[in-house]
């Protein structure tokens, strides 16, 4: 072999390498720090639009608990997929108030509006949490239907967080299939990326 042969050979390995460390790096990232989603539903309306893309921080979410008003994006129990409040007995006029045992493997993107030892009861899609009416700026209205009035107060369990869409009217969410367990959640959205004209930090 010939030094020129030599030269591009190493050349050549080099690349290969540098190529297999930067996909490596992408994916640790994605799978240790940050991930992006894209949004599936309206559910978020008007905050999030179906087919934006948003950046989730998987990390930080190991070592502090959510706060009421992060959107987050969570694993549901297995009993959203058919609105299965995991109480035996569901109360008229109450939200769900216990989830099913299992989680689910799908992703949900919602916002964080009540948390462990929380009461909440929800009047035209407005969370009243402890007692007093919460400030939400950024829902979609929502009155007059049974989806938008849950009156009869709930106690959020130890551990568990309660999700909503902001699109209170068109949102399946934890009012239909309970709160969501701490370790379910994947991590808070902080940025959004697509489209352009949506780029921002929340």
């Amino acid at each position: 072999m010939t030094k020129g042969e030599k030269s591009t050979t190493s050349s050549l390995v080099e690349l290969v390498v540098i190529v297999a460390v930067a996909l490596g790096l992408a994916l640790g990232i994605q799978a240790f720090l940050v991930k992006p989603y894209r949004i599936p539903s309206e559910s978020m309306v008007p905050t999030l639009t179906v087919g934006q893309r948003v950046l989730v921080n998987r990390i930080g979410n190991r070592f502090s608990d959510p706060e009421i008003g992060e959107i987050v994006v969570f694993h549901p129990p297995v009993g959203a997929s058919t609105q299965t409040c995991g109480a035996k007995i569901r109360v008229a006029g109450q939200a769900c108030d216990q989830e099913t045992p299992k989680k689910d493997s799908v992703n949900f993107i919602k916002r964080v509006v009540a948390g462990p030892g929380d009461t909440i009861a929800i009047v035209d899609g407005h969370v009243i949490r402890n007692g007093k009416r919460a400030k939400e700026p950024f829902i979609n209205p929502c009155t007059g239907t049974d989806e938008c009035n849950f009156p009869k107060p709930i106690k959020i369990p130890a551990g568990h967080y309660f999700m909503m869409g902001d699109n209170r009217g068109q949102s399946d969410d934890s009012r239909f299939w309970g709160p969501v367990p701490r370790g379910w959640i994947i991590g808070g959205a902080f940025a959004t990326y697509w489209p352009p004209k949506r780029i921002g930090i929340f």
